[in-house]
């Protein structure tokens, strides 16, 4: 394949490693760039709430690649610097550095960065939980059973409480929702992890936190917008994320929650965009979304890269939604949509040995699947999920299969 002269991949996380690596894999033979704000060489963000921040793992195992994989695949690796401006006029990415890469095409894959807390700037004992020296230092700021205030229930913030209360911290869960996660995974699963977090002896508590509090230079705890204080000697922030865009400002490029982009992942003439800061169509919903997945991050990145040097032949990017999370013993898979209103029917396992398959459907269609502790039964579902299959239309509902309301949430 041929493609233009040269390429810059701007973040060098996995979306913009693996276009970059699939780039050289497709036959792209020209310069590439692929740039990088962090030190570290890329590697694996998932484990950073888990097995780093437990020290289960060292930081070298989560690299995506060997250290000499770049150099074999030609791939000029920038680190330790972020990009400044785009150029497009001057085909030129500028970096903080003050060096300006010449670039025929530019993908952006920079990513985003967490939202931080009211009042929490200059105090210590506050974190945030996106890169491996933020698990690093928090990780050591956990040593010694501290009481510890996770601000945010969604998943980040529920595997890093899980993961700390494993290390011995006195953990307080503060969430907009009675029960975590409710949203993704729907009101039976949810339930159930919720049972899980009790049992760890996880504080779980509704409501939203809007300021931090110090004294003398260190977190004291956090004030909710009910007025109630929780002590804290360590707080982390997992209250969402913003997407590192401020360097297009001036481009031209189009931002809005994102960089915007179309089903092929252009962004416009010359400008390529995959992973957490990608804005693309949903071909589902017909409304525009981000996902910030590890597993759509690749997938976005192998399609765009094929796209890129496809010329005519470029196919639109249409996944189906993916992700899964660990906590405690319970690893869950979910494809597609599993909140929201609807039924869920087990098709194998069930909720009492938290061991089960189900089906989340809507309108009398499947909308989603759910596995948890049955890591193969998910992708045996897909095609249900694809098709949006009518429910009963398929050998999936095998008898016996029960059915559960939406409603209903159990161990809630």
């Amino acid at each position: 394949m041929t493609g233009p002269a040269e390429i810059v991949v701007v973040g060098a996380g996995a979306a913009g490693a693996t276009t970059a690596e699939t780039l050289r894999r497709h036959g792209y033979e020209g310069r590439l760039t692929l740039v990088g704000a962090e030190r570290h060489p890329p590697y694996d963000r998932p484990p950073l709430s888990k097995q780093i921040l437990t020290g289960g793992w060292e930081p070298d195992r989560i690299r995506l690649r060997g250290p000499d994989t770049y150099d074999r695949l030609g791939i000029d690796l920038r680190l330790g610097t972020a990009a400044a401006r785009l150029d497009r006029p001057g085909r030129a990415v500028e970096l903080a550095d003050g060096s300006r890469l010449h670039a025929d095409a530019v993908v952006v894959a920079t990513g985003v960065r967490p939202r931080r807390l009211p009042g929490a700037d200059g105090l210590t004992g506050v974190h945030v939980l996106r890169t491996l020296d933020d698990a690093l230092a928090l990780r050591d700021a956990l040593a010694g059973g501290p009481r510890l205030v996770v601000a945010g229930a969604g998943l980040l913030g529920t595997e890093a409480a899980v993961a700390a209360r494993g290390l011995g911290a006195d953990v307080t869960l503060v969430g907009a929702r009675p029960v975590p996660l409710v949203d993704l995974l729907g009101p039976q699963t949810a339930g159930m992890v919720a049972a899980v977090h009790r049992e760890l002896g996880l504080r779980v508590r509704r409501g939203r936190v809007t300021a931090v509090e110090g004294a003398r230079g260190a977190v004291t705890g956090v004030r909710l917008a009910d007025g109630t204080t929780l002590p804290a000697d360590v707080v982390l922030a997992a209250v969402g994320s913003l997407t590192n865009t401020e360097w297009l400002h001036g481009s031209g490029v189009r931002v809005d929650d994102g960089v915007v982009c179309d089903a092929l992942c252009a962004a416009g003439p010359g400008v390529w965009a995959a992973g957490d800061v990608a804005c693309r169509p949903d071909a589902r919903t017909g409304r525009r979304r981000r996902l910030e997945h590890r597993t759509h991050a690749a997938e976005q990145a192998v399609a765009l890269a094929r796209n890129l040097l496809a010329g005519p032949g470029a196919r639109p990017f249409a996944p189906l939604p993916y992700f899964w999370t660990d906590q405690h013993d319970l690893r869950i898979q979910v494809l597609g949509e599993a909140g929201g209103a609807g039924t869920c029917h087990i098709v194998e396992g069930s909720f009492a040995e938290c061991k089960f398959a189900a089906v989340h459907c809507a309108g009398g269609r499947v909308r989603g699947a759910v596995a948890v502790n049955l890591p193969r039964a998910v992708q045996r579902l897909r095609p249900l999920v694809e098709e949006g299959a009518r429910w009963g239309s398929r050998p999936a509902q095998a008898p016996g299969a029960t059915e559960a309301a939406a409603g209903s949430e159990p161990g809630a």
